[in-house]
């Protein structure tokens, strides 16, 4: 994967009972949480995201159905395909994003690094040179 966005194996555990997967401080998380939001129920065709941040980092995690997240800056674009509650995608500031595809039984969830402030929203994919 590019600089856009990292890809991490969220550690899981398991048996015959199910699976727990397991995102902490110090392992995946390479932040301390400040924000936890999940976006689910979207109507189909219906696409998100079309911002970037000025200083916030995030953690996506689809823990049910499927998103593809088009990631963007000065140097190049690249889709990823989140479909697995284990695999998390890490996008750093600066990093235009987008939510396209999302399955009717999709639930992004997504750990933020710092509280909503609308001024560190960059909603003009042009001012990101």
């Amino acid at each position: 994967m590019s600089n856009l966005g990292q890809l991490i194996e969220i550690p899981t555990h398991g048996d015959e009972r199910g699976s727990l997967s397991v995102a902490e401080i110090g392992g995946v998380l390479p932040f301390v949480v400040r924000r936890a939001y999940w976006i689910h129920g979207t109507k189909p065709g219906v696409a998100r995201g079309f911002h970037a941040h000025r200083k916030l980092n995030q953690f996506c995690v689809c823990v049910s159905g499927s998103v593809r997240i088009v990631l963007e800056d000065a140097k190049g674009r690249e889709d990823v395909f989140l479909n697995r509650p284990d695999r998390g995608l890490l996008i750093g500031p600066g990093v235009w994003r987008e939510m396209h595809d999302l399955s009717a039984d999709c639930v992004l969830l997504v750990l933020a690094d710092g509280e909503y402030d609308e001024a560190d929203y960059v909603r003009d994919r042009q001012k990101l040179t």
